[in-house]
């Protein structure tokens, strides 16, 4: 296989993270009894190469967290990066190689392949995403709408499909929803409150579903103003009257059929919550080789 050269350049996740979600996965799939069937049917002294294979082409994620789970089943396993995260990968391509003790390398595979499939997954529809508005200025970007407890590596494996981060969680920024709205007695209420209390360090966002919300946000010079499910021509009057004063994020209604077109109003940012809460699963699968 020729070398491959990543088609993005990704930060390290820390290594508690990828460890933590790797043990939590094995606990589940091996409970208190471990693997009956490979211990009943296979020696100890046994062993096993095999390669994790793609089905269907793809965009590479999760190959870390893919090697600590067969760490963590056996330290003697050997696992052979060749698609890095990042990498695009067609049908039957090699991600990685493992060899090791046979018992331990197939108690790891389906929780391995769970995180490479998943991730992969995410990987592969934001590059769809980012591929649909090249040459405009939009970014694409995905959301809170994770799958509990993996938030860390989805949101690295939409980094691996070309998107940018979003806010991590609550603590991040302050993004003044509807419903903070509708609970502080309006948009001036709650961005007044937020002026007050809020310190200069802290990044503002206030979303708003109007082009009289947007006018009145304004007057409180937020760093981010979220355009609710806008029309493409109400999206375009917005950027204008934005006139480059702060960033502006578009959402919801957005699909590979209309991303296109959000981008060409001349918005900076789409965020997309399909990229974790819709995307496949890349079918991945693990294949003993001599």
């Amino acid at each position: 296989m020729s070398a491959r050269i990543p088609a993005v350049e990704l930060p390290t996740l820390n290594a508690h993270i990828i460890e933590a979600a790797a043990r939590r996965a094995l606990e589940e799939d091996l409970g208190e009894l471990g693997d009956a069937t490979s211990e009943a049917a296979i020696s100890p002294e046994t062993r096993l190469r095999a390669a994790i294979r793609t089905r269907k082409p793809g965009r590479v994620a999760g190959v870390d967290v893919a090697r600590a789970v067969f760490a963590l089943a056996d330290e003697d396993i050997i696992f052979e990066v060749e698609a890095p995260d990042g990498c695009d990968v067609a049908a039957l391509d090699t991600i990685a190689v493992v060899d090791g003790p046979a018992i331990a390398v197939l108690a790891a595979e389906r929780s391995a392949l769970n995180f490479i499939g998943r991730l992969c997954g995410v990987a592969t529809l934001t590059r769809s995403y980012v591929e649909a508005v090249d040459a405009t200025m939009a970014r694409i970007t995905g959301t809170r709408k994770t799958t509990p407890g993996l938030r860390a590596l989805e949101r690295h494996a939409i980094r691996a499909g070309g998107g940018v981060p979003h806010r991590f969680g609550l603590g991040d920024a302050i993004l003044i929803k509807d419903n903070h709205i509708a609970a502080a007695g309006g948009v001036d209420a709650a961005l007044m409150a937020v002026r007050a209390r809020a310190g200069h360090m802290v990044h503002v966002s206030v979303e708003v579903d109007s082009l009289d919300q947007l006018a009145v946000a304004l007057r409180y010079s937020p760093d981010v103003v979220l355009l609710d499910n806008f029309s493409l021509d109400d999206m375009g009057k917005a950027v204008r009257l934005v006139g480059g004063r702060c960033t502006v994020e578009a959402s919801g209604g957005v699909s590979l059929d209309t991303v296109r077109a959000i981008a060409e109003t001349g918005v900076d940012v789409i965020s997309v919550g399909a990229l974790t809460h819709s995307a496949p699963a890349l079918d991945v699968g693990l294949d003993a080789i001599d």
